[in-house]
């Protein structure tokens, strides 16, 4: 009873694991709102995220308001907010823009020093604040108009020509900044047509452009432990199973699977009795010689020799069929009625008749008769008790 409710609570607790459950990652992506960039590691949108699933407080992103929409935004020491418009984890690059539409007024504080932010490339932009003027326009600059006013018109240029130009006009030198850009062929176009109104920042650690480039097949970076500061890369997610698809597998392999684990489950336990009962055999002789004697006796009884058989003693049957016991008119052996001049051979103990052909056989490989089932041995022993 105690090993029949072990096996049933083994297999309810197999068919609890086979049957599929809904389970929630601790680092999900996440967004402010729909269109923003998806945001996973090395980046953590605070308040939302563990903070494990971010590599540290320089990827923190948080969801900004601009102009009463959340927007997904970075804050960067000595630079204040910016608005993120891309994320490129595989080229491990960030698209910043300013939530106020002046990033010129914010580069000219741009610091990231203190950031695991750069560029690839960085390129010196000059900034002038010349007077206002009508005649006042120089083909390889434009103004910036958020930072100029009626006075005041502000002009960047990376052009040393311009720079020339502009510091021999009556021309106030704002500041020379590097301001980081993405691409050479990009540097070309700033130079001509003036900032744009979006930078391009790239992190370098943690690498992950291996793992989530075409030689990683789309994996995921992230932290192997909270105690640990090693990145590994975890295999790309696979395509969803739609809920019935897994209950029809779970199904389809679950019950066979459990027929088969209980089939193994009692072959084990038929060998481990079995192996329990020899060694209780063998730590206690005299159950064996018992068992060996009477298996030796069960040997002995099985068949009779030749002349015992020969003893008992044949009738010809005559034409009244009349025999010692009155309802035997049928061989039980080949159960064929008795006809007149048949030879039939009587068990002496019993009284039992047979044919003399079917009795013999009998005889030969079962020492007990065919309808009392009692062996000689074992009515002469019933008749020693009676006397």
């Amino acid at each position: 009873m105690e090993f029949t409710t072990k096996i049933t609570s083994f297999f309810l607790l197999i068919i609890s694991l086979l049957i599929p459950t809904t389970t929630t990652a601790t680092c999900t992506n996440a967004f402010c709102r729909r269109g923003d960039p998806i945001i996973r590691f090395p980046f953590r949108l605070k308040s939302h995220q563990p903070q494990s699933c971010g590599y540290d407080k320089g990827f923190d992103l948080t969801c900004g308001n601009n102009n009463g929409v959340n927007r997904t935004t970075i804050t960067l020491p000595f630079s204040g907010d910016f608005t993120v418009e891309t994320i490129d984890y595989e080229a491990q690059e960030i698209l910043l823009s300013d939530p106020h539409n002046c990033l010129p007024k914010r580069i000219l504080t741009l610091n990231l020093t203190s950031t695991p932010f750069d560029g690839d490339y960085t390129r010196p932009f000059t900034f002038f604040s010349c007077p206002t003027s009508e005649y006042l326009s120089f083909r390889s600059s434009n103004p910036i108009t958020c930072l100029s006013n009626k006075t005041s018109t502000v002009f960047v240029t990376t052009s040393p020509r311009v720079v020339n130009h502009l510091s021999a006009q009556p021309c106030q030198l704002m500041k020379t900044v590097e301001v980081p850009v993405r691409w050479q062929v990009y540097e070309q176009a700033v130079s001509y047509w003036g900032l744009s109104d979006n930078i391009w920042l790239t992190w370098r650690v943690p690498r992950c452009r291996r793992c989530e480039g075409p030689e990683g097949r789309g994996g995921k970076c992230g932290i192997k432990s909270n105690s640990s500061r090693e990145i590994v890369c975890s295999d790309p997610p696979k395509p969803a199973i739609p809920r019935r698809v897994r209950y029809a597998i779970a199904i389809g392999a679950g019950i066979p699977g459990t027929l088969v684990l209980f089939g193994v489950v009692c072959f084990v336990y038929s060998k481990i009795n079995a192996c329990i009962k020899r060694r209780h055999l063998i730590s206690h002789p005299e159950i064996n010689n018992t068992q060996a004697h009477s298996s030796q006796s069960s040997i002995m009884i099985k068949g009779l020799d030749g002349s015992t058989i020969e003893s008992y003693p044949k009738i010809v049957l005559g034409e009244s069929k009349r025999l010692p016991k009155i309802d035997d008119v049928t061989c039980a052996i080949c159960l064929s009625e008795y006809e007149p001049k048949e030879t039939l051979r009587t068990i002496p103990l019993c009284q039992h008749c047979f044919h003399a052909d079917c009795i013999d056989e009998w005889l030969k490989l079962n020492g007990t008769c065919p309808v009392c089932r009692n062996s000689p041995d074992q009515i002469l022993s019933s008749e020693n008790i009676n006397s």
